[in-house]
């Protein structure tokens, strides 16, 4: 598998209804850190989640996380 994109090296803050959202990991979506397709003819396959309350919620924007859609502190750690 290849490796993603770092669409930036920092989350992304987004205040979320409930409801089903797909987050990118592939990285080259211009509507980050959600999906628009542009995985297509990659690797990569964008991520169903679901958030039960309304909220702002850090969403991973490196595409390294081992907590995928959210935020680890893994973009800490990239060059």
């Amino acid at each position: 598998m290849s490796d993603p994109v770092v669409a930036a090296k920092s989350p992304i803050g987004v205040e979320l209804e409930p409801g089903e959202y797909w987050w990118c990991s592939c990285g080259r979506s211009k509507t980050q850190p959600f999906c628009d397709g542009s995985h297509q003819g990659t690797d990569f396959q964008p991520m169903a989640f679901k958030v039960e309350k309304k909220d702002t919620y850090w969403l991973c924007a490196c595409k390294h996380t081992a907590n995928a859609p959210f935020c680890d502190g893994a973009h800490e750690l990239l060059d």
